[in-house]
């Protein structure tokens, strides 16, 4: 029987397989010519500096992939603002590791782009909670490495429930549109009571206002509906029934504050970016922000042999020899042969060692060193 669902296993992965054709194909012709140079072999997305950074994620992945080869990798850490130079460094025969380079670029190409954008909404609103909503705009297969993305870019949590347990957080969210529908037009009332007497106390009473009729209309019925217990009012309008969202938020606030309701909170969502948060965030306390994350334009990666048997050597376009990556002091990143002195932070450190991986993975560690690079390099 086949399988049900287009996942390619896990088992795929880890013996290489999940892989481009023309790498196994390498492998026959080399074995066949008797030859498997040592080799240094770089994860490059920009040769030079361009003064636009993106953030790394997915190192993790690229870890567990790698492990148990016998060759050395030296690679940034996650949550690293990087411009151009290598991200990664791969040492050994190049027939021990060719076969993974689709999985290897794969796992960080399109974290890295996902925590990409999600680092730019969380730096539009510093002060607000920003949640990722994204994955449903992708395979459900890979909504756990959505997630992980948006942590290491610092978001305050997602909504899906087994990324959650893959990740060790509880999920975020409280009622769609359809839990209103479902009780009916002009019985909210009744939808927001339900909900407030059925779910789980540590869940956070957020009331969906704007289903059936005014937002203003709709929050101040929540309201006064929950009392005490209502923490926060969510506005997901359509786009096209939106007008100027700002003024709805603004006036939600003074209509709250004006019967009372000073410590009721306003949550936004709905195709939100980073140029909304920037307008919204002095009128809300808090947004979902799903297919801008999800649907983030992975990083181009590339990995290419930079050595071969210790002697410089890169194709058209490419730089030749081991390099290192440095940050100086002013947050500048600088490139540099790694045999040379330079100025400034190593960023390329031991990751693995004759196979074995020589660093921990913490996210929230991660999420820390990303605030920091993006207030430093200027994000």
């Amino acid at each position: 029987m086949s399988d049900r669902f287009d996942v390619v296993s896990e088992d795929a992965i880890r013996d290489g397989t999940a892989t481009d054709a023309y790498f196994l194909r390498t492998e026959t012709t080399l074995a066949s010519a008797g030859k498997n140079p040592h080799v240094v072999a770089e994860v490059t997305a920009d040769q030079f500096p361009s003064g636009e950074f993106e953030l790394l994620s997915g190192m993790k992945d690229a870890a567990h992939l790698l492990e148990g080869l016998p060759i050395d990798v030296d690679a940034m850490e996650e949550g690293r603002l990087f411009d151009g130079g290598p991200v990664c460094t791969i040492e050994g025969r190049y027939l021990d590791f060719a076969r993974y380079e689709t999985s290897l670029l794969g796992f960080l190409s399109h974290a890295s782009g996902m925590a990409t954008n999600a680092l730019e909404t969380r730096v539009s609103a510093p002060d607000a909670q920003v949640v990722s909503f994204g994955a449903r705009h992708v395979h459900p297969s890979i909504a756990a490495v959505v997630e992980r993305s948006a942590l290491v870019a610092g978001l305050d949590g997602f909504s899906h429930v087994a990324a959650g347990e893959i990740l060790g957080t509880d999920p975020s969210g409280t009622m769609p549109h359809a839990l209103l529908i479902c009780f009916g037009s002009g019985k909210q009332e009744e939808a927001w009571r339900a909900f407030d007497e059925a779910v789980e106390e540590d869940v956070p009473r957020i009331a969906l206002c704007d289903t059936f009729s005014d937002e203003k209309d709709e929050v101040l019925r929540a309201a006064n509906t929950l009392g005490d217990s209502l923490d926060s009012v969510r506005i997901d309008t359509t786009g096209s029934r939106r007008g100027n969202f700002r003024h709805i938020l603004r006036e939600l606030r003074w209509e709250l504050d004006s019967h009372g309701f000073e410590d009721v909170d306003i949550f936004a969502s709905g195709g939100l970016g980073p140029d909304d948060l920037l307008e919204l965030s002095d009128v809300a306390d808090g947004f979902g922000v799903g297919s801008y994350i999800s649907n983030a334009e992975p990083v181009d990666f590339a990995l290419d042999i930079v050595e071969i048997d210790g002697e410089p050597v890169a194709k058209r376009g490419k730089l030749s020899g081991r390099k290192q990556v440095y940050r100086t002091t002013d947050g500048d990143h600088h490139i540099g042969l790694a045999r040379h002195d330079a100025d400034g932070e190593p960023l390329l450190q031991p990751l693995i060692r004759d196979g074995t991986i020589v660093r921990e993975f913490d996210v929230d560690t991660a999420a820390r060193r990303a605030r920091d690079d993006s207030s430093m390099v200027g994000f």
